[in-house]
């Protein structure tokens, strides 16, 4: 997408006539919604005044980007206003703004659209570009100026963040705005073309609304003499530990460039100190994509699953005495009521698997058909596979069809989220689950389910092994998550006992680590052992993460223990016959188990375990 399909002729105000910043915005805002392209002025003329509270969007030079995401604009646009005079717009350099581009982004604009915007950011760094602006005559010379500038530079020198100099001594940057459209890429800019002119070695991270790109890797940041962090916005920070680090505002890297260079070349900043939370590395997320959308899925998924899971829960706690019953768990009103409403709240669990699935490949137009496809899932028998198909399907169809209507006149922008996407997308999606994908996942899921059923013995002991190490491998990440959500998925099959050992080998690893520093405080340090007394609250109730700390610290001794005995938690689960009809809740949650005494006995095995080969695998340390 070209930026002159974002500003037309109908959108430029060759000659504001504001004379104060406040001005500026209604005059612009005005252009915008006379021009059809917001469907509440007062909404997105108040995003545009909490985004200037923030910080001002008049960054020198002459020039102001007052900008806003939001779902007040109908259609993503540019409106351009020129001040010859100049107006107070309390920029950066404390010069009057003579350029003002007023960028509107819906909240579903995808991609194409942000890519654009940041684009235009760019290009406003360029002197020349920013002078013939200020001189045209016309509108239409306004455009092609701007045409011009884009036939120039082809994306990839765009998304070019990295400065190469014969000098091996590298800097990195990390820039990020809050709303991620124009501060973001100007920042990157000014601290790349300084760096050129200074013949300094920088890469610079953007962290903008498409995403983050240029990816500040392990080894560049172990090779980095220090680390510029110029953002108004929360940014991942822990990969820097023990590095120097400068942290200011992202207007400072627009506004002095130079001086936060030399800062870091001369090393003046902090030593950053991570507080210990482990992030996945991004080198290892280059198959980013399916990673992140399947962790959206499931991240919006899980408040429907924990809490439908416990009131069904609830249910068979309420009916206890009635248990083996015929009704169990609806005997009482009270029981039937929470059961019921559990139910109700479990039933959601694939329509918003998919749907957020959906939703983060084809942003919010994918989002009906997602969860069309997941409610086509559960009732045509494919349940969890057949909903990872559809959100994924729905996803990509819907990225399809914005290609195939991309050609539409910009008047009918707006339909294509509410009518054709929806419409279409639910067609395509709901045709090919229900004749292509949920006949053959269904066999697969009975054929799944019939095998489990038939374990037993020693497979089932080695089901409940593989499961419970699972759990402890990465205490919350993909593995973690992947043996949870099959777990949350037999449940639903009647395989209580895959549930069990599960959440047995969720319980183990912040548990075990509790013990070991209760038992063995000649291994831990005293920050170590204080930590470990949370652990408790932590394991009992179902919260892996809290070994996250002591793994981080110690990968190489802690993560084996935990694995072990997390593994043999779930080994000694499915000896015992247990099963589970709650997917969270941890020790609140055992009177509902069967066998559940023993089922107690293997999670204090597995949690006994991890603390003794704790205590072999480290060694002492000084705690005075």
């Amino acid at each position: 997408m070209k930026i002159t399909d974002l500003i037309k002729k109908d959108t430029i105000i060759l000659d504001l006539k504001a004379k104060d910043k406040n001005e500026v915005i209604e005059e612009l805002v005005e252009k915008l919604y006379t021009a059809g392209r917001l469907n509440n002025k007062e909404e997105y003329k108040q995003a545009i005044l909490q985004r200037e509270e923030q910080s001002t969007t008049g960054i020198g030079e002459g020039i102001a980007i007052p900008h806003a995401k939001t779902s007040a604009v109908n259609v993503p646009a540019i409106a351009f206003g020129r001040s010859l005079n100049g107006v107070n717009y309390d920029s950066l350099d404390g010069q009057p703004a003579n350029l003002f581009f007023m960028i509107a982004a819906s909240e579903g604009a995808h991609n194409d659209h942000l890519e654009t915007l940041s684009r235009l950011s760019t290009f406003l760094m360029d002197k020349k570009f920013r002078e013939s602006i200020l001189n045209a005559n016309s509108q239409e010379k306004i455009l092609e100026i701007i045409d011009k500038k884009e036939n120039e530079l082809s994306e990839e020198q765009m998304e070019d963040t990295v400065v190469e100099s014969e000098d091996n001594t590298r800097i990195l940057a990390v820039t990020a705005c809050p709303t991620g459209i124009a501060h973001t890429y100007m920042a990157a800019d000014a601290l790349k073309n300084k760096a050129k002119e200074m013949n300094v070695n920088i890469k610079v991270e953007t962290n903008g609304s498409t995403g983050v790109k240029n990816v500040l890797s392990k080894q560049d940041i172990e090779e980095a003499k220090a680390i510029i962090v110029a953002a108004d916005k929360q940014v991942e920070m822990n990969r820097f530990d023990g590095k120097v680090v400068i942290e200011v505002p992202v207007a400072e890297a627009i506004k002095r460039p130079e001086e936060l260079i030399n800062k870091a070349l001369n090393q003046e900043g902090k030593i950053f100190k991570s507080d210990g939370k482990v992030k996945e590395d991004k080198d290892t997320k280059k198959a980013s994509g399916i990673y992140k959308y399947l962790m959206n899925g499931v991240s919006n998924m899980l408040p429907f699953v924990v809490g439908g899971g416990i009131l069904i829960a609830l249910a068979f706690l309420v009916d206890f005495k009635y248990a083996g019953s015929p009704n169990y768990g609806s005997v009482t009103p009270l029981a039937k009521f929470c059961k019921d409403l559990g139910g109700l709240a479990f039933g959601f669990m694939l329509p918003v698997l998919a749907g957020f699935i959906a939703s983060a490949i084809g942003d919010r137009p994918a989002l009906a058909p997602g969860f069309v496809g997941g409610a086509l899932a559960s009732s045509g028998g494919a349940g969890f596979l057949g909903a990872l198909v559809a959100g994924f399907l729905a996803g990509y169809i819907v990225l399809g069809l914005k290609k195939i209507f991309s050609g539409l006149p910009q008047s009918l922008e707006g339909i294509k989220p509410v009518l054709i996407f929806p419409l279409l997308g639910i067609l395509l999606v709901g045709t090919i689950m229900t004749f292509v994908v949920n006949p053959p996942v269904a066999a697969i899921n009975t054929g799944i389910n019939n095998w489990l059923s038939s374990l037993s013995g020693s497979n089932k002991v080695i089901l409940g092994l593989i499961l419970g190490a699972m759990m402890a491998i990465d205490m919350g990440g993909p593995i973690n998550k992947a043996a949870y959500v099959f777990g949350v998925a037999s449940i639903g099959e009647g395989n209580g006992h895959i549930m069990a050992a599960i959440m047995a080998g969720g319980m183990v690893p912040p548990l075990g680590i509790a013990l070991a520093t209760t038992f063995f405080k000649n291994k831990f340090t005293k920050a170590e052992i204080e930590a470990g007394k949370t652990n408790y609250v932590m394991g009992l109730s179902f919260i892996t993460e809290g070994a996250i700390p002591f793994a981080a610290a110690d990968p190489k001794r802690v993560i084996p223990a935990t694995a072990l005995g997390a593994a043999l938690a779930g080994a000694l689960s499915m000896i015992f016959g247990s099963t589970l009809p709650a997917p969270h809740g941890g020790i609140f949650v055992i009177p509902l188990a069967t066998n559940r005494l023993m089922y107690l006995f293997a999670v204090i095995a597995g949690s006994a375990f991890t603390a003794i080969v704790l205590n072999f695998l480290k060694k002492p340390v000084d705690i005075q």
